[in-house]
């Protein structure tokens, strides 16, 4: 079985027309609601998207038999009016329940939260709580809901972050670390990611967050952004003060393969380890577009894993399935796959 772990929604139009309606009012209409129907939801997930076919017909095509759907986090305009923000995330959130509900095998929810610069993560529990009654298994985390505004949130390693890493502790689900917008004219929203990414790695492990939260479960995005590639930088800090060795704190952490380069999928597997790695797309998304030089999808990564002698068939299956059962606490049925 194949398990995508980062996927994004791929939901109706009328969510995004919600989302400027919104917006434009700054909620004097009030919260009003998408509208979107089951119909609606099945042809959002069945027609051509980001250039190829269908979002359906795509994970056929990969050979994908479940993905872990989030909200597509470039969407998510964290550093706006929180009232605005949380409307809109409850109606996204709702649009990926109705995905799962109408595609039990194929899909399960990781929630969007409503957060804000600044604001307490106290303020995304109850969302968070209903997701989960919802039967989703874990929630996205943004390192940075000022979205490279100025407006600065303490970084992950920070107390300020311990009452929902409590609620998720409680509640026994994954979170997935995602930055969302930028605001950064230096920056696009993908160099934001992997910037984000690699400041809340060393912020997690260069802090007491597993000490105090040792059963705690966290997935990095994109492969643990620029940190496998740099990571004996940190080492030698380590090193210097007799404290565990940085590379090996990088394995309280989980990492997604959401890399498109073989080069770079060897590195991250190597350096944390094909137990701590969950396979990832993100597809369709930012990478499905065609390679001329390599014949094939960018996104389409699986024959790249699938190929490295170095990994033996047990880890492969780890990475493929195994850890993302584990980490999600997925269960699978015999009909598991794509309908």
């Amino acid at each position: 079985m194949v398990i995508d772990a980062h996927a994004h929604v791929t939901a109706p139009d009328s969510l995004y027309v919600y989302k400027a309606g919104i917006l434009s009012h700054r909620g004097a209409h009030g919260r009003g609601k998408t509208g979107a129907t089951d119909e609606d939801v099945k042809k959002a997930l069945n027609q051509p998207v980001f250039g190829g076919s269908s979002h359906l017909e795509q994970l056929k095509e990969c050979g994908t038999d479940m993905q872990l759907v989030s909200p597509r986090p470039y969407q998510m305009m964290h550093r706006e009016n929180n009232k605005l923000v949380t409307w809109f995330t409850e109606e996204t959130n709702d649009i990926i329940a109705r995905q799962c509900r109408l595609y039990p095998n194929t899909f399960r929810g990781v929630c969007g939260l409503p957060q804000g610069p600044g604001i307490s993560p106290k303020n995304c529990i109850p969302e968070l709580e209903r997701c989960v009654k919802q039967g989703f298994v874990g929630c996205l985390i943004n390192p940075d809901p000022g979205e490279c505004s100025g407006v600065e949130t303490p970084p992950l390693g920070d107390r300020f972050w311990y009452p929902l890493y409590e609620k998720m502790v409680e509640l026994d689900v994954v979170g997935h670390i995602h930055s969302a917008g930028c605001c950064s004219e230096r920056l696009s929203y993908s160099l934001h990611f992997i910037n984000e990414e690699s400041i809340a790695v060393v912020s997690l492990l260069n802090s007491n967050v597993f000490k105090d939260f040792p059963t705690l479960k966290i997935m990095v995005s994109h492969g643990g952004g620029a940190i496998p590639y740099q990571y004996a930088r940190f080492e030698a800090s380590s090193l210097r003060t007799g404290a565990p060795r940085f590379q090996d704190r990088m394995r309280n952490l989980y990492y997604d393969t959401v890399l498109y380069s073989k080069d770079s999928l060897e590195l991250l597997i190597k350096t944390v380890g094909a137990d701590r790695c969950l396979f990832g797309t993100e597809r369709p998304g930012v990478g499905t577009v065609m390679d001329p030089k390599a014949g094939r999808w960018l996104d389409n990564t699986r024959p790249i894993i699938e190929s490295m002698d170095f990994l033996s068939a047990a880890e492969k299956k780890m990475i493929f399935e195994d850890n993302a059962k584990k980490l999600f606490k997925i269960e699978v049925n015999a009909q598991a796959g794509v309908a």
